[in-house]
């Protein structure tokens, strides 16, 4: 079965940075394509960064571009996202899934508040 699970987040106080990570299991992790995705309170789903499978090409949402850093350790199935200066409206449930299909793993907080 596949498994995602994301871990990382926490409390941070706007400007402040956290580092995500999500290890991946049941599948040839270096094959897909991944994104993180993020829900917050009361939202729908809202797409934050896609990394190709070879760990090349990156894709990120306007809303994080430039303070957002997706990246992959195929040797680990582990799969990241480095986040820098921090905004409340990041706070949300960050998740990471394969690109292009539903799976989605569990997810893990992230909550920027002072």
């Amino acid at each position: 079965d596949v498994q995602l699970q994301a871990s990382g987040g926490g409390l941070v106080q706007p400007g402040g940075s956290l580092r995500l990570s999500c290890v991946a299991s049941g599948f040839t992790f270096g094959n897909y394509d991944m994104n993180w995705i993020r829900q917050a309170p009361g939202k729908g789903p809202e797409w934050v960064a896609r990394i190709s499978g070879g760990g090349g090409p990156t894709l990120y949402s306007p809303n994080v571009k430039g303070r957002f850093t997706i990246s992959r350790d195929n040797a680990r199935n582990t799969l990241n996202l480095q986040m820098n200066s921090l905004k409340p409206e990041d706070t949300a449930v960050y998740y990471c899934a394969i690109a292009d299909t539903n799976n989605r793993g569990q997810g893990t907080l992230v909550t920027v508040s002072s």
